[in-house]
């Protein structure tokens, strides 16, 4: 059964364009890539997969030569399948088990325009470090990320809440009814995650337990990745930062945590290639004082989310019953889920084209602390963030920054319905990507 997924539509798009470039869709192990570009492939008359990880040999082709003619031949030969410009999609899968494939996308572009391919594989950030400048103007990069809330309620058919939840803003809340239903799916998404594999899972049979077997399942494979990263980098090493890292969500990631057996260069370097395996994404401080927010930004602080929020509460190993039952205040503030649902969604719907860099705002003093969860830029201004555990809680590090740094609104994102207090703008947590029309 296929789930359809957002990125759906862009592949369409990227297929349409009279002048496209080789796509590379990129993202985390089992996020759905390959299961995308399959889909995509009912659009064409000619479909031909080559899977450079399951058969070796076909990277004989790319050894001496990268002519496009040449290789589209001796595939069409291969798999017994017509290899026609406008017909057929060609596509790569686990390319980075083959470098010189990866090269040899610039060529198709140049000798091939008018020929679909496209590439993908799970590990493919490590090949394009090898291959800095292999495709720039020759390349078309896409990021997929696991399920966001919306394409979570795609899955389950919920279309009339879908757009229900779509039309709501600060300016028109919804019934308090299709809020309380919403709430509950959200609070089942914390659970299940954003995962393919799970999420299918879970809309065929509605059982939890059993989602949690197979998250157990890719936490294992996840962490058997681990040695494909750096031969030079031992898992255990890298086991351990991931390990630690899930502890520290949702607060400044911290280089001396307990029982640590690395240096600070190796823990450094073992969260890199965590970011790099697509499994973390880093929220950096930010001084706010200006566009763009990178500028100020401070490598040496910052916060780390892990990629999925199934994966997360599995391996903290957070009570399933009371995130369901318990009310919301209880439920947000388990391990700081809420504030890592908000980080994924805020990636998770923006463009398709992009990889999005997220901040955050710390003020430290002796007489006043503030920090905002998140910042975001909006032309020329600069938009603050705060997540709150539940439908209460004070606004101080909120007003703090607009004040200091003279912007006029503020987004808080919460368990309450849509709804506006003077300066700051209300959303609910299952409701980031509203929050993020409205800013962007």
């Amino acid at each position: 059964m296929y789930l359809a997924r957002k990125i759906d539509n862009e592949l369409q798009h990227w297929a349409s364009e009279s002048e496209r470039k080789p796509l590379v869709l990129r993202g985390a192990r089992q996020v759905g890539k390959s299961t995308a570009i399959r889909n995509l492939a009912n659009s064409f008359e000619y479909f031909v997969e080559i899977n450079f990880d399951e058969n070796t040999s076909y990277k004989k082709l790319f050894d001496s030569n990268l002519k496009a003619e040449s290789i589209c031949e001796q595939l069409s030969i291969l798999s017994n399948t017509p290899i026609i410009a406008g017909k057929t999609l060609l596509f790569f899968d686990e390319i980075q088990a083959c470098l010189p494939a990866i090269s040899s996308l610039r060529y198709f572009y140049e000798q091939m325009p008018q020929l679909h391919i496209v590439a993908a594989g799970s590990l493919l950030e490590f090949a394009l470090a090898e291959l800095p400048s292999f495709g720039v103007g020759r390349v078309r990069f896409m990021y997929l990320y696991p399920f966001s809330f919306e394409e979570f309620l795609m899955a389950h058919n919920e279309m009339p809440l879908l757009n229900a939840l779509q039309k709501a803003s600060s300016q028109a809340p919804l019934p308090d009814l299709i809020h309380e239903k919403l709430k509950q799916f959200w609070k089942k998404f914390l659970i299940v995650g954003g995962m393919p594999e799970v999420v299918t899972n879970y809309v065929e049979k509605k059982d939890l337990l059993a989602v949690q077997h197979i998250l157990d399942d890719l936490i294992l494979s996840i962490q058997a990745d681990f040695s494909k990263y750096k031969n030079r980098v031992s898992t255990l090493r890298i086991k351990e930062v991931f390990e630690t890292l899930v502890q520290q969500i949702g607060t400044k990631f911290t280089y001396s945590y307990p029982n640590a057996t690395l240096s600070n260069i190796q823990i450094k370097e073992a969260l890199h290639l965590l970011e790099m395996a697509g499994l973390v994404y880093t929220v950096t401080h930010s001084s706010s004082n200006g566009i763009p927010l990178g500028a100020g930004s401070n490598p040496k602080f910052r916060k780390i989310l892990l990629f999925d929020t199934g994966i997360y509460q599995r391996v903290l190993g957070l009570n399933l019953s009371s995130i369901l039952l318990e009310d919301d205040t209880s439920v947000t503030n388990k391990g700081n889920i809420a504030e890592l649902s908000v980080g994924l969604e805020l990636l998770k719907n923006t463009s398709s084209y992009e990889k999005m860099q997220l901040y955050y705002w710390q003020r430290e003093s002796k007489n006043s602390q503030a920090e905002v969860d998140y910042v975001l830029q909006k032309e020329e201004k600069i938009v603050p963030v705060e997540v709150k555990a539940g439908s209460r809680g004070a606004m101080q590090s909120m007003y703090v920054f607009l004040e200091e740094k003279k912007q006029e609104i503020g987004y808080r994102i919460s368990m309450e319905n849509f709804g506006r207090y003077d300066k700051v703008r209300v959303f609910s947590l299952y409701a980031v990507a509203n929050a993020l029309k409205e800013i962007v």
